[in-house]
């Protein structure tokens, strides 16, 4: 199992700007200011050598990832603006020519996790069929209302594609794409559903779009018990613990902290910080990645927890 992160920012789609990407370059030419940079390879070395909130950047696409597993029909999570770049890297895999099923999950409908639908190219190509998976009832609604006019100039019944909505039940495992899948209800305005996804031995679980309350334990047990013993977990991890807690109580989101507080009860094996808030440039993010290993490392109590902090292009292989 493979997942393949296509777009990891919360809320609103954001991009580097002319000032960041100046100073990054700034921060860069200084550091290089006394290395020999003569030799075949070295400025490709010294790159390599630079922080990646330097080198690189961690996206800007609002949420989309793509999970890779044994059943041969492409799985998605959630549609945003990163399935237009996702949509392209399929074409370009599977060609335009090869009708194929693709199976969507999506963790709510608010506008940030459908909005890369009408950019997701396989939907106007006649003989594929996309299926979109929701614990929501009004699903199909949604995506029609996006496409709609005034706000898009194709209908949804303009769609050369078939789609078909798939309203499941939280809390039981249904049997897709050759995956074994679980939909949790997760504390979120208008509702969010993370999801378990298991391919023979290797679990995911996607879990974005969710608020944990401390004074809780029964909710949070139940969420120890989502993520027991996975592989990976992909985790909204929007704001600090204090700002989870106070000034951002209630806004559907939650923290590094409680993230890696979860993962550990529940023996996971591997943690991407996700859902990144939009306001954060690279280096903030970069801090909160660093901040959140040694949190993991003081508070460890058992083998340790990997943490990644999720960038748009980034795959990790299970």
């Amino acid at each position: 199992m493979k997942a393949r992160f296509w777009g990891t920012r919360g809320s609103i789609p954001v991009s580097v700007t002319a000032p960041q990407v100046r100073a990054k370059l700034i921060a860069a030419v200084a550091a290089a200011r006394n290395l020999p940079l003569d030799a075949p390879g070295a400025v490709e070395a010294y790159v390599d050598s630079l922080g990646f909130d330097v080198a690189g950047t961690f996206g800007g696409h609002s949420s989309c990832v793509e999970v890779e597993a044994g059943g041969g029909e492409p799985v998605i999570l959630d549609l945003g603006s990163g399935a237009r770049p996702l949509a392209g890297d399929l074409l370009r895999r599977f060609g335009p020519g090869s009708p194929r099923t693709y199976h969507v999950f999506m963790s709510h409908l608010h506008w940030d996790h459908i909005m890369g639908f009408p950019f997701f190219s396989p939907v106007y190509i006649p003989g594929n069929r996309i299926v979109i998976h929701s614990c929501h009832a009004e699903v199909e609604h949604a995506f029609r209302r996006q496409q709609a006019a005034p706000s898009f100039p194709v209908d949804f019944g303009q769609l050369a594609a078939t789609v078909e909505f798939d309203v499941m039940e939280t809390d039981r495992d249904y049997a897709i794409a050759g995956l074994r899948v679980r939909a949790k209800k997760q504390l979120h305005a208008g509702d969010s559903y993370g999801w378990r996804l298991t391919d023979g031995s290797r679990t995911l679980v996607y879990s974005t779009d969710s608020e944990h309350k401390l004074d809780r334990p029964e909710e949070r047990m139940g969420f120890v018990e989502f993520f027991r013993d996975a592989d990976l977990v992909i985790f909204d991890a929007m704001y600090s613990l204090a700002d989870a807690v106070s000034v951002k109580a209630d806004w559907g989101h939650s923290s590094n902290i409680v993230a890696v507080e979860l993962c550990q009860l529940a023996k996971a094996r591997r943690l991407c910080l996700y859902h990144h808030e939009p306001a954060y440039d690279d280096a903030q993010i970069a801090r909160v990645l660093a901040d959140t290993r040694r949190y993991e490392e003081i508070s460890r109590d058992g083998p340790p927890l990997a943490v990644d902090a999720a960038w748009d292009g980034l795959e990790i292989t299970l």
